[in-house]
């Protein structure tokens, strides 16, 4: 794929990776019915892609971007002065591949200052700076980025910044003195700069959303607990924790780009992040243990590729699952139980992997155990077991 494209998944492209997986037939029915549904599956991304491995970017090597940016370090600083003084302006981060892409200009290089590169503003070419940040390279230079590149931008100076981020591979900033704001270009990743005020009131937005639907998740995770004990299969209420789990951990996604880009300033909102998402994704991947078809890691992958809206969807998440409709019955292996004892996951898996299920795990007597953990171990689950049931009242 040309360096600059834009990587998009389309169905039979996602359904073949899935066939390379070896995801069973049933779950193909299910990416079908996604993509019927005009679903758009977002690109996910594994790993920081290397220089020429493409233009993807990971979540934590964009991260490392915003934290160039963040209020109290130079660039910001200037950036801000230059927005102040009315003046658009075009800065490139020289990565060593700006090679061919730059016209005219002058070198200046000198140390980098918030003042100087204010300055330099009032000239109309863009600005280029060291790998580093430390240095001003040159100004006033014309920027020639392959037209073919595609880009949503309109203005002549975002319409270079966004292509020679994609084509270069490398962060290109652009200034719009009649719309007062600020975007970053980072390879494909557009990302426009919101100021320190308006941030934190969207931060406090989604602090308190994601504190709802984390009392939501406790709420739901402990009546689907009660419901497991009782050997009740109820596959409507472990969508609804999955749902509030994955919302929840979407959300922190977007939570935790505030928190970098305000950075001292989002120092309390990176603390009440990390106490909400205590467990979070470790009670999920349970229950989609216990109640999914396919193994985690293929229904994890199709459950992360859908938007907002499609995980509020119950019907799509239960044929993700496995199951033709929310009200199906089928027997429960025990994970979700099994995780809230003293065993380890190691000997939870060897207790499932034996064939068992809940049902019989919680009625066999403790020797049943013997061989497969220990005389002490089983003792300990089988009161564990006991102590639960007291405490919902079973």
């Amino acid at each position: 794929m040309r360096q600059g494209s834009t990587v998009q998944i389309c169905a039979g492209s996602f359904i073949f990776f899935l066939k390379i997986l070896k995801i069973p037939v049933k779950i193909y029915k299910v990416v079908e019915l996604i993509f019927s549904m005009k679903i758009k599956v977002k690109e996910v991304q594994r790993k920081i892609i290397e220089k020429g491995n493409g233009n993807r970017v990971a979540e934590e090597e964009f991260l490392s971007i915003l934290r160039w940016i963040v209020p109290g370090t130079p660039l910001r600083a200037a950036l801000d002065g230059a927005l102040k003084v009315g003046k658009g302006a075009l800065m490139v981060v020289d990565n060593g591949n700006l090679t061919g892409l730059l016209d005219g200009g002058f070198r200046i290089n000198t140390k980098f200052t918030a003042q100087k590169l204010i300055e330099l503003t009032k000239m109309d070419g863009a600005i280029i700076v060291s790998k580093d940040t430390k240095k001003i390279n040159y100004a006033n230079v014309l920027l020639t980025p392959s037209s073919k590149i595609k880009t949503i931008e309109t203005g002549t100076r975002h319409k270079a910044a966004e292509r020679t981020a994609k084509q270069a591979g490398t962060l290109a900033i652009a200034i719009s003195e009649r719309k007062n704001e600020i975007t970053l270009y980072y390879k494909n990743i557009r990302y426009p700069i919101i100021n320190t005020d308006e941030l934190l009131r969207k931060a406090n937005e989604h602090l308190q959303m994601l504190e709802k639907q984390r009392e939501l998740f406790d709420a739901y995770s402990e009546k689907l607990t009660r419901m497991d004990l009782k050997n009740y299969f109820n596959l409507n209420q472990a969508i609804q924790v999955i749902q509030k789990g994955k919302l929840i951990q979407r959300i922190s996604t977007d939570l935790r780009k505030y928190s970098v880009e305000l950075g001292k300033e989002g120092t309390l909102l990176r603390i009440r992040l990390k106490e909400i998402m205590i467990g979070v994704e470790r009670e999920t991947d349970i229950i989609i243990r216990d109640y999914a078809k396919l193994d985690l890691d293929q229904t994890k992958l199709v459950l992360n590729a859908l938007s907002y809206d499609e995980i509020l969807d119950e019907n799509i998440v239960c044929q993700i699952l496995g199951y033709d409709n929310p009200n199906a019955n089928d027997i429960i292996q025990g994970w979700h139980i099994l995780t809230k004892t003293s065993l380890s996951e190691s000997d939870v898996e060897l207790v499932i992997g034996k064939g068992e299920n809940w049902k019989k795990i919680a009625n066999v007597d403790e020797e049943y155990f013997y061989e497969l953990l220990g005389e002490e171990k089983a003792k300990t689950l089988k009161e564990d077991i006991k102590k639960m049931k007291i405490s919902y009242n079973i």
